[in-house]
């Protein structure tokens, strides 16, 4: 696929999530509901913006199993290259199991599989630099992510880096994710993650991103948090955006509430409608609504994917909350 605009680097894994009465430090409970779907941080985002229209390709690893046809299949529905699809035959595909209750709580286990596998030799860096945006998640094992170091090194000046670190990338500190966050565009986190990687709240570990080189700092909040900026200019947000001049507060729409069903990916789905924004040219509060918005959308059905919106179905909601055409 030429003129590709986003290419997205990450863990490819199929989800099995469960439904359970409560989270177990130790003991017994009830799986409520048992399912399975495509997953993966950066494979998500990948997915979102090709259901959006953006010509979006994916590097990454599978095994020769029935999981990697899925996962296959589900970038093929939507238009995703996945020519940079490596196959490791003879291994399993990545999987997680993620344990959720109804109070929101969830437990995620890792089994990386074909993840693991992925070496330099198996990502071509002409198809990597010739698009606009590189979008950059976790693996589990240390191998990958000294490749993803070293290609950080190898991307052109005209590639810009958006990162999603997660909470396993999180975890290794500021010090180790150093290089990573100098050549950062945009940095994608949570409340958690983000004091988690700089140890300071969400103003200040946003201020120590930048610092260190990142352009542009996304911080979700969940359901929505308690921010105050300044004197003049604080209120409760679902997300916090921050430049070198500006800081955002981005907050919950009035209208009636969208239904939640499962949270799982939403945060993946949030940076598709920004990077989607981005890519189209918006500013950093429209691309923190648009965020939102698919994050909505991503939570009304069970799975990180299907729930995800449609151009058309984002449009009509900017439209609804905002009064403005995208």
């Amino acid at each position: 696929m030429k003129n590709i605009e986003i290419i997205g680097l990450g863990a490819l894994n199929i989800d099995h999530l469960y439904r359970v009465e409560r989270i177990l430090e130790d003991g017994e409970a009830v799986v409520k509901e048992a399912s399975l779907f495509p997953g993966g941080s950066a494979a998500n985002t990948i997915y979102g913006l090709a259901k959006l229209g953006i010509r979006a390709g994916f590097a990454g690893a599978i095994g020769d199993d029935a999981e990697g046809k899925i996962l296959l299949r589900d970038f093929e529905k939507v238009g995703v290259d996945n020519s940079q699809i490596r196959l490791k035959r003879g291994e399993r595909t990545g999987s997680v199991v993620c344990l959720s209750d109804s109070l929101g709580r969830r437990s995620l286990y890792v089994l990386p599989g074909a993840n693991s596998l992925l070496n330099a030799d198996d990502l071509d860096m002409s198809y990597i630099n010739q698009a606009g945006f590189l979008h950059l998640s976790s693996f589990a094992d240390d191998t990958q992510f000294r490749i993803s170091l070293d290609l950080i090194h190898r991307l052109d000046s005209s590639t810009r880096l958006s990162f999603s670190p997660g909470a396993l990338y999180a975890v290794k500190g500021f010090k180790a994710l150093a290089p990573v966050l100098k050549r950062t565009h945009v940095l994608f986190t949570n409340h958690d993650e983000i004091q988690q990687l700089t140890g300071m709240d969400v103003i200040a570990g946003t201020d120590t991103c930048l610092k260190q080189g990142c352009r542009i700092i996304v911080v979700t909040l969940g359901r929505g948090a308690k921010l105050k900026l300044n004197k003049e200019k604080a209120g409760s947000a679902v997300c916090y955006i921050r430049d070198a001049k500006n800081e955002y507060l981005i907050e919950p729409p009035t209208p009636r509430r969208m239904s939640e069903t499962d949270a799982t990916g939403a945060g993946d789905a949030f940076a598709a409608g920004f990077l989607y924004g981005l890519l189209d040219g918006k500013t950093l509060e429209e691309c923190g609504r648009l965020g939102d918005i698919v994050a909505r959308f991503s939570i009304t059905r069970a799975g990180a994917r299907p729930g995800l919106p449609t151009l058309k179905q984002l449009s009509r909601r900017y439209q609804e909350l905002y009064h403005q055409e995208l």
